[in-house]
């Protein structure tokens, strides 16, 4: 699953408002200049301090971010950079990146060395 799925499948879930904006969020995320650890620490941040409406919908919400967290982040220390541009649905970002300290950035945003 990639970001962009897991932003889709929280929204599958409920259209609560909460879980529409941590998926807003987890798309926001892919434009800023935050790495993915920040991202990690903010979504368990909202997970640990946001009731949603039932527990059945936190579950599978958490579920959902567990997976992803635990493939992608926990796991990009042994990723290729183009695996790490489709887990995190970078690659447009990266391609488009007219100057070298842009595509810095999004190696930042990923851990990863130019």
């Amino acid at each position: 699953m990639n970001i962009d799925e897991l932003a889709k499948a929280f929204r599958s879930i409920s259209n609560e408002k909460l879980l529409n904006e941590l998926a807003q969020y987890v798309e926001a995320w892919k434009s800023d200049d935050r790495n993915v650890k920040e991202l990690e620490t903010m979504v368990e941040r909202f997970f640990g301090n946001v009731w949603l409406s039932s527990d059945e919908i936190h579950s599978k919400a958490y579920s959902l971010w567990k997976e992803f967290r635990d493939d992608a982040i926990h796991g990009i220390g042994g990723m290729t950079m183009n695996e790490r541009l489709y887990l995190f649905c970078l690659f447009e970002r990266f391609d488009s990146s007219n100057t070298e300290k842009e595509k810095h950035v999004v190696y930042g945003k990923l851990l990863a060395k130019p």
